[in-house]
């Protein structure tokens, strides 16, 4: 049956069998992809944990996690953060706390697929052992590079927000020049500010300077921020130390983009007066519908070709 629904969803026919999901929780860009999935997919989704949105917003079936029969999903999408080391499932849109068992696990069929934004050691552990598909939405290239352009104009959202002085013209240094930080660099670029980009890649130098941007390797990082009016770190490793903040202008804003714990000395900037945020989670507060969409069509496509 799968195979006809798949070959169906190819072809852009409707469905007569529905695919059945089940979302567990999320935040608002779960509302969109809620409803993308019920059009695009023709699916039935089940939403556990929206009781505080009505029931015609978000589309979606309400129910309780105990009144849905694991056995009927084809997916099963959990939030963006995962889940806790004990199953726990914290809400956005509901008082009550969901708790994922392994007795439910146990009982969803072998070709379920399940998907969370970012995993770890208990997620990972959970499904593998039951030999069950689970897809990590964060690690995956076509969502992270989707994701950057919302990024990118959060971060310009923050910038604007927290300076008194244009864009335009001024200094941004961004570090790191993967999938968020080349749409980061290319946008104050496009913005008219003056814009350095440090790597450690020599590929990453060239193209860089082949965008019209100043280029540097990471270690000479000390001596390219004594003129910074904004500094936005990409990297998810500790880069900004104390020893870059102490050659900041004091009037810098610093824009952390990486992943917890990020890649800023949050402490030390602030002993020293300098504004330092750790701006996460951009796409979900800047544009939620877009990033809504984003996973619907993802997690669309991955169920086809699964």
């Amino acid at each position: 049956m799968k195979n006809l629904r798949k070959y169906a969803l190819k072809r852009g026919e409707s469905l007569t069998t529905e695919l059945t999901i089940a979302v567990l929780g999320g935040d608002a860009r779960y509302l969109e992809m809620i409803r993308s999935l019920q059009c695009s997919a023709n699916a039935s989704v089940f939403a556990v944990g929206f009781e505080q949105i009505s029931q015609s917003f978000t589309g979606g079936i309400q129910r309780e996690l105990e009144d849905i029969d694991p056995q009927s999903l084809d997916a099963v999408i959990l939030p963006i953060p995962g889940v806790g080391s004990n199953g726990q499932i914290e809400t956005v849109f509901s008082d009550k706390n969901i708790q994922l068992t392994e007795s439910w696990i146990d009982r969803l069929p072998k070709d379920c697929v399940i998907f969370t934004g970012i995993t770890n050691d208990y997620l990972t552990e959970l499904f593998e052992k039951r030999n069950l598909r689970l897809v990590s939405l964060f690690d995956r290239d076509d969502v992270a590079i989707y994701n950057s352009i919302p990024t990118a104009e959060g971060a310009i959202m923050t910038a604007i927000k927290h300076t008194d002085f244009t864009i335009h013209g001024s200094n941004v240094v961004v570090l790191g020049f993967g999938r968020v930080g080349k749409s980061v660099a290319s946008k104050f670029n496009a913005l008219g500010a003056i814009v350095q980009v440090g790597s450690i890649h020599d590929a990453d130098i060239a193209r860089i300077s082949e965008m019209g941007m100043r280029a540097f390797f990471l270690d000479r990082l000390p001596e390219k921020v004594k003129d910074t009016d904004i500094l936005i770190n990409t990297i998810p490793a500790l880069v900004v130390k104390r020893a870059i903040i102490e050659q900041l202008p004091v009037q810098t804003l610093i824009i952390d983009l990486a992943s917890k714990p990020g890649g800023v000395d949050f402490d030390y900037a602030k002993k020293r007066g300098i504004e330092a945020i750790h701006a996460l989670s951009l796409p979900g507060i800047v544009a939620p519908k877009t990033a809504g969409n984003i996973l619907s069509v993802v997690i669309k496509q991955i169920l086809i070709n699964s």
